[in-house]
């Protein structure tokens, strides 16, 4: 079988050769942006003048029909061919005969697949944006159905002040907030046209790239034909930012394994979102959030893969760039699963409001306010946080909690403690009285679920 580019060899490509560096298996899925680049392509060089008009055409109705091939499942996919991008040239031309052979001219294969890649990655943050924003949303309601249920907030995971569940909740929302913003940040480097760079210098023929770069989509094209073919910084700020995200969902999912242990008790999976075991009949194991956390490794794998793929490479194209895709692909791919099934646990999992209550009544997290309430009466905070450092002690020393004192015990520690003591450390005042911005306190809590509000309304919108 002669190859598209097979003028200049003598001999046929050994078969395991052929196979190690074909890319048909895992490109072929990018044929709906090298259909559209090569549509825009045809359309240039006919208005340019390049081609005839009327062999313009005839490769556009062809394309559409290859599409069209593709989608049925009817197209003789060959790996001899290489990549996606020669199997449907190559099947252009036996549609159309040679008006389809016109179709590569001022057109590199170094441009071509970069072009797609441009715009896959573009499909691809637009459809991930949308499936955080599904997150949140599922947050933002799960926070709005939890309001006023107080949980322990925890650093270093030892208990540490009483807060709002939604208020913990939020936390998530905002750290995906900041995800969207990498990709549409990311975005802007996707979004600019390397289509008529060539191979790497460029072109003799009139063409036009503000053109296909307006028929395509694109804000801009690349200055630099050099770098237009050379660089796949775009594609590593995209898996970045979703490694970022990744990141961020395996915490939540963490949050969930804990939480649904027996020692913490605070939520139970639904059951289309937890397994069992095979010998332990009792077992219902948070399988769905594990496997979340633990794809997050390869999300980091992709990206450290792409990174040291890029790392020695001089200028310009060279076949290790092919190397890109599977990562790519990978990453988007597992970050898009991964959080579409969060979305769906998060969706069904069950509070224990009883048992966050019980938690937040056994513990010293209102320690701080215990401490806040003497600095209020004139006591310097370090000698307040003294106090009640040793009151905390000769609680534990007697296996109760500082609600339990007596007035007597709290005097007994310092002459500023009045009855009002009891309902300073109650875990509702605790959490009430963080009033300043972005706190725990009901009223600002439901500021942020405003404002989260306003946020995903103005994408529908």
């Amino acid at each position: 079988m002669t190859k598209l580019w097979g003028g200049r060899f003598t001999k046929s490509a050994d078969k395991t050769a052929e196979g190690f560096t074909s890319s048909l298996a895992f490109d072929r899925r990018l044929y709906r942006q090298d259909i559209r680049g090569s549509i825009a392509h045809a359309r240039m060089l006919g208005r340019q003048g390049i081609i005839p008009t009327e062999d313009a055409a005839l490769i556009e109705q062809g394309l559409r029909e290859i599409e069209a091939e593709i989608e049925a499942g009817q197209f003789p996919f060959r790996q001899e061919f290489e990549d996606i991008h020669l199997n449907i040239e190559k099947r252009l031309i036996e549609k159309i005969g040679p008006a389809g052979g016109r179709l590569h001219t001022a057109r590199s294969r170094n441009d071509q697949v970069v072009t797609d890649v441009h715009l896959w990655v573009k499909d691809e943050i637009a459809a991930v944006q949308r499936l955080i924003s599904d997150l949140q949303g599922t947050l933002l309601d799960r926070a709005r159905e939890q309001m006023g249920v107080i949980m322990p907030g925890y650093t270093h995971l030892q208990r540490a002040q009483p807060i709002l569940l939604s208020h913990h909740l939020m936390a998530y929302f905002w750290m995906l907030e900041r995800d969207y913003g990498r990709l549409a940040d990311a975005l802007k480097r996707a979004d600019i046209s390397p289509l008529g760079a060539g191979a790497m210098a460029g072109t003799t023929f009139p063409i036009d790239r503000e053109f296909t770069a307006a028929e395509l989509g694109f804000a801009g094209v690349y200055p630099n034909s050099m770098d237009a073919v050379s660089d796949r910084d775009f594609v590593i700020e995209f898996v970045a930012a979703a490694a970022i995200c990744q990141m961020h969902l395996s915490r939540l999912a963490e949050e969930m394994v804990n939480w649904s242990s027996t020692e913490f008790g605070f939520v139970e999976m639904d059951d289309a979102y937890a397994t069992g075991s095979s010998i332990m009949p009792q077992k219902k194991n948070p399988d769905v959030a594990e496997i979340v956390r633990g794809k997050t490794g390869r999300v980091y794998g992709d990206l450290m893969a792409l990174l040291t793929v890029l790392k020695g490479i001089p200028l310009t194209y060279h076949s290790d760039l092919q190397e890109d895709k599977e990562r790519l692909f990978d990453a988007v791919d597992t970050l898009k699963a991964c959080l579409t099934v969060m979305t769906g646990m998060l969706a069904t999992v069950r509070f224990n409001r009883e048992r966050m209550a019980q938690a937040v009544r056994q513990d010293f997290s209102n320690a701080t306010d215990m401490a806040d309430y003497l600095a209020k009466k004139g006591m310097p905070f370090r000698e307040a946080h003294e106090v009640v450092g040793r009151a905390v002690l000769y609680c534990i020393e007697r296996g109760k909690y500082l609600a339990d004192c007596t007035l007597a015990e709290f005097k007994g520690f310092s002459a500023l403690f009045e009855e009002d003591i009891y309902e300073a450390i109650a875990p509702e005042t605790c959490v009430n009285l963080r009033t300043s911005q972005g706190g725990t306190a009901p009223a600002e809590v439901e500021k942020q679920l405003a404002l989260a509000q306003e946020i995903l309304a103005a994408r529908v919108g």
